[in-house]
């Protein structure tokens, strides 16, 4: 087992008696299923249907004092807040960023139990395990009380490329990229059943009308990939954007046009960036039509 703790990753507390409700109005998946046992992945959108801040909301047991922990990227801890303020209006909630004094754990590769921090199951993937917030110079002693090996952050990264999960700001930018485009509807992030939250009928358009062209893929590569931001073409036509990878293992990440590609792999054209030859490679977790698959039948 490994644990890693993730310098990226901030805290923000929301709590009061009206938090679930206030939370479950904003974000894109159901905040009245979430539980001290039970985590969930979802994002605060534009209205405009773009993500603003992704997130993991984990609550705190009532002995412990209760209230949600938002587990967001660190350097939008401040802006989630200012937003959530934002649209609090009446509600009895109070919104703070902790991010100064607690951390994110990332553990993987098995399970143990701590009693430091609060831990949780990553929802959007088995194979992501389990994360834990707590203050940072505690890091050493939860992997110890775990029996996990604690490694540097650029380990945690290389699995989460190899898994296939994007990351803001890295795969996607924040406020221009939709759910469907950082695969948040394939990663347990968005409830299409709940009621409205902010940026909803983007969201639901884009679902019901099947048209994500552009999404964040696993790609593979031969020795090394071009820089995160680097143009991926087809020929002379431009398809897509390389996101990040693991240096040495020959796989990444790209936001790509999935109907582009197809039409690559149609015509026999390989996909290139920065001079180098990529590869897409379904992850398991993907139920989206797939480039080169043949559709099923109606």
């Amino acid at each position: 087992m490994k644990a890693a703790l993730l310098p990226d990753r901030g805290v923000v507390k929301v709590a009061g008696d009206d938090a679930r409700k206030f939370l479950n109005g904003l974000l894109t998946t159901d905040i009245a299923n979430v539980t001290p046992q039970r985590a969930t992945f979802a994002a605060l959108l534009t209205p405009q249907g773009k993500i603003m801040v992704d997130m993991i909301v984990a609550e705190a047991p009532a002995e412990d004092g209760g209230g949600f922990f938002l587990d967001c990227p660190r350097a939008l801890g401040k802006t989630l807040v200012d937003r959530l303020n934002f649209y609090k209006l009446r509600a009895k909630v109070i919104a703070e960023d902790l991010s100064e004094v607690l951390g994110v754990l990332a553990v993987w590769d098995g399970a143990g139990e701590t009693e430091y921090g609060l831990c949780y199951a990553d929802p959007r993937l088995p194979a992501l395990g389990s994360r834990c917030m707590l203050p940072p110079h505690l890091a050493a002693e939860a992997a110890a009380d775990l029996g996990a090996a604690l490694v540097e952050a650029s380990e945690y990264e290389a699995h989460r490329i190899t898994v296939g999960v994007p990351r803001g700001g890295l795969d996607f930018n924040y406020n221009d990229a939709f759910p469907h485009e950082a695969d948040m509807d394939q990663l347990n992030g968005i409830d299409f059943e709940k009621g409205c939250y902010v940026g909803q009928e983007v969201v639901s358009r884009v679902e019901h009308r099947g048209i994500a062209r552009k999404r964040v893929v696993p790609v593979a590569f031969e020795d090394f990939a071009a820089e995160n931001g680097v143009s991926v073409k087809a020929g002379d036509m431009e398809i897509g954007v390389m996101g990040s990878s693991v240096r040495g293992s020959g796989r990444g990440l790209a936001m790509l046009r999935l109907d582009r590609v197809a039409d690559a792999l149609a015509g026999g054209k390989p996909l290139m960036s920065g001079g180098m030859s990529l590869r897409v490679v379904k992850p398991a977790w993907a139920g989206f039509e797939w480039p080169g698959e043949a559709k099923a039948a109606e």
